[in-house]
């Protein structure tokens, strides 16, 4: 497992009872998490200093409670990147920490590249990815269904101060994207995808991952340029392995270009235990630049 453990702005306090506990910048939340089915406790009650408390409804969803002031928006910095942080619907705060090993790993080898690079991001979300491949000078192509995400994609690249960086954000559904990049020519260096299970595209196109994540990627190895420099999947699907991550990257990106794949559980030290918290899985392809 790769540990997502070098955040200043950011931990896992404590873990029990199905909830994590939570700082964000200098504000704490207490969020329900399905990985952790150990009881040690119920937090609420144990810690004094909790800013927001997500309730989860028995008919699915919930709403966040204000237990102190707390503002409607704020950041938190991960080395020299910036994020913009809200409480958003179904417990979600625009930001999955675990993914600064990803981020990590796309600025390392960007830099190492000692040549122009063009990312194409997928499913891209508020644009953790799209910030720390500008930060290492590449360009990007940052594509998601949702206009408010793209929005706040912006706002991250802004507060990152990368506006000055070469950057696209378009508005639509993945697949049709890579189809059109395909008839235009259009080529990349490196391609991000945080696939969702289920979705629906800017114009209602249904996604379902174990039916369209393969063609997907079929698609995308069309795209890639002569020498690609990385393939990064990372995914939260339940019972999704990640060795399903290599064989797809296996049969549609290393039988045609060289390099090696990795795969990965990502995971978030709990402070106050000796225990880790699983956060998904990652699978990459990588050239042996």
């Amino acid at each position: 497992m790769e540990l997502a453990n070098n955040w200043a702005n950011y931990e896992i306090i404590d873990a029990s009872n199905g909830e994590k506990l939570e700082r964000w910048g200098k504000f704490h939340l207490l969020r329900p998490d399905p990985q952790i089915i150990w009881n040690d406790g119920d937090l609420i009650n144990k810690y004094n200093n909790i800013d927001a408390y997500y309730h989860r409804s028995s008919t699915g969803g919930g709403y966040w409670e204000n237990l102190k002031r707390i503002p409607d928006r704020w950041t938190v910095s991960y080395k020299n990147l910036t994020f913009n942080i809200k409480q958003m619907g179904f417990k979600h705060t625009g930001l999955f920490p675990e993914q600064a090993i990803n981020w990590d790993f796309m600025i390392d080898k960007i830099e190492k590249s000692n040549r122009e690079i063009k990312v194409l991001n997928l499913f891209a979300y508020t644009g953790g990815a799209t910030v720390a491949c500008l930060s290492a000078g590449a360009t990007v192509v940052h594509v998601d269904s949702s206009k408010g995400m793209i929005e706040w994609a912006k706002e991250n690249v802004n507060s990152s101060k990368l506006a000055d960086r070469e950057v696209r954000f378009l508005v639509d559904d993945v697949v049709k994207f890579v189809k059109r990049e395909i008839r235009r020519g259009n080529k990349y260096d490196a391609i991000i995808m945080d696939p969702p299970s289920y979705g629906r595209g800017a114009n209602g196109e249904v996604w379902d991952i174990e039916k369209d994540l393969d063609e997907l990627l079929k698609l995308c190895s069309e795209i890639l340029s002569d020498n690609p420099l990385f393939v990064l999947i990372n995914s939260y699907t339940t019972g999704l392995s990640k060795e399903v991550l290599v064989n797809l990257l296996k049969l549609r990106i290393a039988n045609k270009y060289p390099g090696k794949i990795t795969s990965y559980e990502v995971g978030i030290p709990i402070k106050e235990k000796d225990l880790v918290l699983p956060c998904g899985i990652s699978g990459r392809f990588e050239s042996n630049d």
